[in-house]
Parts: structure tokens; sequence; C-alpha cells
């Protein structure tokens, strides 16, 4: 095939130069690096643990703060004052981060979890990288592998990268591992990571978990 004329190679170069600048940028913030954890395993599953499942993700409303007296809208805002500063250099924009702390708030507690517990599971899966994809494939913040769509969902894996979706899936499937799992916490971490029984990944998060404590 004939060289491209000097012409058209020269205007290339400034597409190539600010494609490998991008690529840089991304790279330096973590952003291509595939996430180290995230591998659930399908399972059988009852029909009703599926039904159950299946109910708890499709609601489709934006999450909606509700308090049951002054002392919870006190809680709540003390945890976010104190944890939007925290995580402020890992998201630095601040209706990013806000959003972010406001389902996450939302999507741990409908589902009966600490909201510190799912930050420092967030934290292990994926750094807090929207984006992030594991070598097993798993997506997003808690890092849902995209036969959950399947199971429980409406097929469409890509809707694992939208921050609510991503959050009520993890939430729900962390919440299905620990009824499971009888309240056994370190054995439903270690379902959710595709680990039971080993100690890295439970530990990890527990370390986390503690660190997001107030």
């Amino acid at each position: 095939m004939p060289a491209a004329p000097r012409s058209l190679r020269c205007r290339r170069w400034p597409l190539v130069l600010a494609l490998l600048a991008a690529l840089a940028v991304l790279a330096a913030t973590g952003a291509l690096r595939p996430a180290a954890a995230g591998n659930q395993k399908e399972e059988a599953l009852a029909d009703s643990v599926r039904l159950a499942l299946s109910r708890a993700i499709t609601d489709a409303r934006p999450p909606q703060l509700n308090f049951a007296d002054d002392a919870d809208r006190d809680a709540w805002q003390r945890w976010f004052a104190a944890t939007s500063a925290r995580l402020h250099s890992r998201m630095p924009d601040p209706m990013v981060r806000t959003e972010f702390l406001q389902t996450l708030w939302y999507e741990a507690r409908r589902a009966g979890l600490e909201p510190s517990l799912v930050l420092g599971l967030i934290q292990v899966e994926s750094g807090f990288r929207k984006y992030a994809i594991s070598k097993a494939g798993a997506r997003g913040y808690m890092q849902v592998m995209p036969f959950w769509t399947r199971v429980i969902g409406d097929g469409q894996p890509s809707k694992l990268f939208q921050m609510q979706t991503n959050l009520r899936y993890g939430c729900a499937i962390l919440r299905m591992y620990i009824d499971m799992e009888r309240g056994n916490l370190y054995l439903a971490l270690g379902r959710y990571n595709g680990s039971r029984g080993r100690p890295e990944y439970p530990n990890a998060v527990r370390a986390a978990w503690r660190r997001w404590q107030l």
C-alpha cells in the first residue's frame, strides 16, 4: 500500500499527539487500570430469591432521602460532611461527589447495609472508579458481573456503568449474600468477590470499612 501523502501525515500528527496525551492522563488517574476485584459467581437461585432481587433493582425512581426523625437527619448530615471531605481527593467535583454520596446512602440503607461498609467495599473493588472493569468483566463502582442483568434485570449490562444502577445491584447482591450466609459478613464478602472461605478480600473490605466509619 502506498504511503500517505506527507501533507496528510502532517495533519494526522496533532490528532495522534492529542490521543496520546489523553491516554497518558487516563493512565495517570488510574482510569485505564483493570479493577483488582469483582468476580461474583453465577449461582443457582431459588425462584423466590430471584424474584426478590429483581423487585429490589427495578424501582427506577431517583433516590429520595427520607428521615425517620431529626436524629436520623442529623446522622446523615454528620456522615455526609465528614465523608465528603475525605472523598474529595478521589472525587474532586462537588456535584458528582454529592450525588454519589446521596445515592450511596439511599441504596445502602434501602438494602439494610451500613453506608460506610459499602464505601469500604467500593474502595477495594474499584478504587471509586465509575468505569472500572475487572479482568473477569465486572463493572463499575461495585464491580457487578454482567450476568446479573440477565438473571435479575433487563439484560442490558451497559447500564452497570450508571451510578444508581450499579450501586443498587451491588447493594442488593451483597444483602442477598449476607442473608444466604445467615449474617456472616466474612463469608458473604467472600461470595461477593467469588473467593468464599479465603481471608484476603473480607479482611481488606473490613479494614477499608473501619477507615470510613466516623
